[in-house]
């Protein structure tokens, strides 16, 4: 139910733009709270929330893992759907499929706000399952003339380039594949910067997606700093994302703030989308596909 995640863009951006609104929005959202498992070197991740526009439920369930086993996905994960009357269970998702689609969509919408007019070149770093739903999404709804890839495992870069449906340059650096791109995506497990402010062009917009905890940096204080940044929650940027902390770059909006017009996008300017993703977008997500799947059945 999820093959084309342009579908969930509606959705989704009702879901950031009541998350904005504060207690008006009727999202009831924590910040996940992230369990460290020290002998195996992972996290496990609990992620609820309460949309009272879509009345619905749910928790997540997240593990993420460095590993070196390829075969095994860095994040797993799974959502609980409950029946917010009553309480009970209605239904359990992959949230991996969910989270992939969601993140994704989420990106393509701080994109088509933030992107210079005229993008021509888009550019991933990473090759793992995000880095495969991002393509899906930005070349569904964008027309870009080229797209790049660069990962630490190059063959990795290679696989992705061949299965995918559109011609993929395999760049051998990310200083290679990140100069002249309009979009830039950071989709990877780095804990140290792999993104230099001084390898972006002016007027490019960064989805940066991977570096979930606060000691992780996907993108150097130049970049932080010489940005506009934008974020899905303040409250979960000032507490889980390394890059933002230990720049200490200023956060200029929200997303949600965007979308409802509180704040303007900025296209013109250099700007960073820091995604950590928020327990509502599983939540109408999930809901969105168990609808679909009941509507089916």
């Amino acid at each position: 139910h999820l093959h084309r995640a342009s579908l969930l863009l509606p959705v989704l951006e009702a879901a950031l733009a009541n998350f904005s609104a504060g207690a008006a929005g009727g999202v009831v959202q924590p910040v996940r709270t992230v369990l460290p498992v020290p002998r195996h070197g992972g996290f496990l991740g609990v992620m609820p929330a309460y949309s009272a526009a879509d009345d619905a439920l749910t928790t997540k369930l997240v593990t993420f893992y460095e590993h070196e086993d390829s075969s095994i996905p860095s994040h797993q994960a799974t959502v609980l759907l409950f029946d917010p009357r009553n309480g009970s269970l209605k239904a359990v998702l992959d949230g991996s499929v969910i989270t992939a689609k969601r993140t994704a969509a989420v990106s393509a919408i701080a994109t088509k706000l933030l992107m210079p007019p005229f993008a021509e070149v888009l550019c991933i770093l990473g090759a793992g399952v995000q880095a495969y739903s991002h393509y899906d999404i930005f070349t569904e709804l964008f027309t870009f003339k080229e797209v790049r890839i660069w990962n630490r495992t190059k063959e990795k870069a290679v696989k992705f380039a061949n299965s995918v449906n559109g011609p993929v340059q395999v760049c051998p650096s990310a200083q290679e594949a990140v100069t002249g791109a309009d979009v830039i995506i950071t989709v990877t497990m780095a804990t140290t910067p792999i993104l230099f402010g001084d390898w972006v062009k002016p007027g490019a917009h960064v989805n940066a997606v991977g570096a979930s905890r606060p000691d992780w940096r996907e993108l150097d204080d130049e970049l932080m700093k010489n940005s506009v940044l934008f974020v899905d929650s303040r409250e979960a940027a000032l507490t889980e994302s390394g890059d933002v902390i230990l720049s200490g770059a200023d956060i200029f909006a929200e997303l949600g703030e965007v979308l409802k017009g509180t704040k303007p996008a900025l296209p013109e300017k250099t700007t960073v989308f820091k995604s950590l993703g928020m327990a509502v977008e599983d939540t109408v997500a999930a809901k969105f596909v168990y609808d679909l799947w009941s509507a089916g059945n």
